[in-house]
Order: C-alpha cells, then sequence, then structure tokens
C-alpha cells in the first residue's frame, strides 16, 4: 500500500497561524516561546472553536490568579505548588486571550485595560495572601505586623511602576518595527481629547475605562520625557506619520538589546522569584526582590531607553534621517 505523504501546506497553514498570533520575535520572551505561547496556541484554537472571545478569557484568568493567590496563603507546600500551578494557568490564559485577539482581530481597548488589571489583580492578591500568612507564621512579623504590610504597599507601587514601563518600550518598539497597527501606543492627549467627545449618557462605563487608561498613560509619559520629546519631534517632521524606514530601522537596532530587560520585569522571572520564595518558605523574600533587584532594573531600563531617545532626537534634529 503506498504511504500518504503529509500534507504540508496544512502544517505550513497551521505554522503560519501560530507565528502571527505572536507579537514579533523581537518582544517575545524566551520561556514564554518555548512554553506559554505553545499553551495559549491550544488555549486560543480551542476558544475559537467554542466562540470564547479574548476578553472572556481574560476575566476567566482572574480568577484563576485569585485562586493562586489564595493558595499561597496557607503554609503548606501541597497547596503552595497547586497555587503555582493556577497561576500558571492563569498566565498561559493571558497568552491566550493576546494570541486568540491577533487570530480572530478582536481588538479593544477595554480588552487592553483587562488584560493589564488582570495581572494587577492577581498579584494584589498575592500580596494580601504573604502578608496575612506572615502575620501569622513569622514571629517577626506577627510582632511588627505593620512592617509586612508597608514593605508590601511599596512593593506593589513599584510592581506597578515595573510592568507599565517593560509594556511602555515594548510597544514603542512595535510601533517603529510593525507601524501604528502592529502597536498599542497611545498618547494621554490623544486619549482625554477622545473621552471628552464621548458623552455620558449612555457610555458611563466606557467614558470611565477611557479615563482611567488616559491615567495609566500620563503615568508613563511622565516617566519618559525624553521619549516624549522624540515623539514630539517625529510628529513636527512627518505630520503624515510616514517616518523614514532607516529611522524605524535605527531604533530598532538601538532599542532591541533592552527588550530582554523589559521581559525580565514582566511576568516569568517574577513568578521564578516568588516560587522560589515559597519553596524557601520566606515568602517576604519575593517583596525583597521586587523592591532591590527588579528597581535597579528599572532604573537602569529607563536610563538607557532615555539616552538613546535623546540621542535620535539629536540625530533628527541634525537632519540624518
Amino acid at each position: 500500500m503506498k504511504q500518504e505523504e503529509p500534507d504540508i501546506n496544512h502544517t505550513t497553514s497551521a505554522s503560519d497561524a501560530y507565528q502571527q498570533s505572536l507579537k514579533t520575535l523581537d518582544t517575545e520572551e524566551g520561556i514564554d516561546l518555548i512554553f506559554y505561547r505553545r499553551i495559549g496556541w491550544f488555549w486560543a484554537c480551542l476558544a475559537k472553536k467554542l466562540g470564547v472571545t479574548p476578553n472572556a478569557i481574560t476575566i476567566a484568568s482572574i480568577f484563576l490568579g485569585i485562586g493562586a493567590g489564595v493558595a499561597f496563603y496557607f503554609d503548606n507546600m501541597l497547596i503552595n505548588i497547586a497555587g503555582m500551578l493556577l497561576l500558571i494557568w492563569a498566565n498561559s490564559f493571558d497568552s491566550a486571550d493576546g494570541q486568540l485577539a491577533r487570530m480572530t482581530h478582536q481588538y479593544s481597548r477595554i480588552g487592553r485595560i483587562l488584560d493589564g488589571l488582570s495581572g494587577d489583580i492577581w498579584f494584589a492578591t498575592i500580596y494580601v495572601a504573604i502578608c496575612l500568612r506572615e502575620v501569622h507564621t513569622s514571629e517577626f512579623f506577627e510582632a511588627h505586623k505593620w512592617a509586612i504590610w508597608v514593605m508590601a504597599v511599596i512593593t506593589g507601587i513599584c510592581h506597578a511602576k515595573q510592568a507599565a514601563m517593560a509594556d511602555y518600550y515594548r510597544q514603542f518598539h512595535l510601533y517603529f518595527l510593525k507601524g501604528k497597527e502592529g502597536s498599542e501606543l497611545d498618547t494621554c492627549d490623544e486619549l482625554r481629547a477622545r473621552n471628552r467627545e464621548i458623552p455620558w449618557r449612555g457610555n458611563f462605563w466606557r467614558k470611565i475605562t477611557l479615563k482611567v487608561y488616559a491615567n495609566y498613560t500620563a503615568n508613563q509619559e511622565v516617566f519618559s520625557r525624553s521619549m516624549q520629546t522624540l515623539r514630539a519631534e517625529l510628529r513636527r517632521r512627518f505630520p503624515d506619520g510616514n517616518i523614514p524606514q532607516s529611522f524605524r530601522d535605527a531604533f530598532r537596532r538601538k532599542s532591541l538589546p533592552l527588550m530582554k530587560y523589559t521581559n525580565i520585569l514582566s511576568f516569568n522571572w517574577r513568578t521564578i522569584a516568588l516560587f522560589a520564595s515559597l519553596f524557601l518558605q520566606m515568602p517576604w523574600l519575593y517583596f525583597a526582590f521586587e523592591l532591590t533587584v527588579l528597581n535597579i532594573l528599572l532604573l537602569y531600563m529607563v536610563s538607557r531607553h532615555e539616552s538613546l531617545c535623546r540621542d535620535l532626537t539629536a540625530e533628527l534634529k541634525e537632519g540624518k534621517f
């Protein structure tokens, strides 16, 4: 009997579809490519068949992340491991919602806001669980309850800034690599102007979410003054948005080495540190990791990115592009 040859076209098509579900290899993190994106692809394909929307997957991930946080409260390694698996599951859903959105072109601002909020809710739950656990199991924190709560609040503020700037730099990189359509880069002024045009009647939640997102973007802009100067210079010189390819290539060349730092400030390395602190039965070490290692990395990343923006702004003014 003649053996059937594999359907190469079908295989290639599936491979191409998977590649298109990724943002770009420039901004993808190694652990994501090896693990989370492949699991996310499975969930995204299943959701597409079942008619499940990206926002529904995001909401499901929130509940999984909350479950993980609750599990970390218990001073029991088996329950902690169950929480780790829930958090991994939640992040696979977080990967799947974006992959599904790119597969089906179901993009929305509310989806981007939900996606950002999901991680914040996971970690807020985790922080509270760690504080309650330390207060009940640690002699030091039982005697100085305020210390762990102050530590958690400061860590949470730093976490929010670290994640926000990492996301902002990735979007800026994608803007020059793939154009406005391939990026979710916005400006605070545009968002606020758009919000003013929307009537309150019948649009209450839409206006509230847009206001929250505008404030989030404003905080990113405050921390990146040189980047905003570069954006203003580009708008002045290229009001039609047709930025020369030579400039895009120059920005990508300078920005690409920084993408590894944005990835470290994202989910995977945080959870490696979190899981390590749980295995050591010293969850408070996770707060120490964020306050020291990740803050130093954030300051270094911002300094490097601001420097490259200043250099490119000067080159623009000199007419090199």
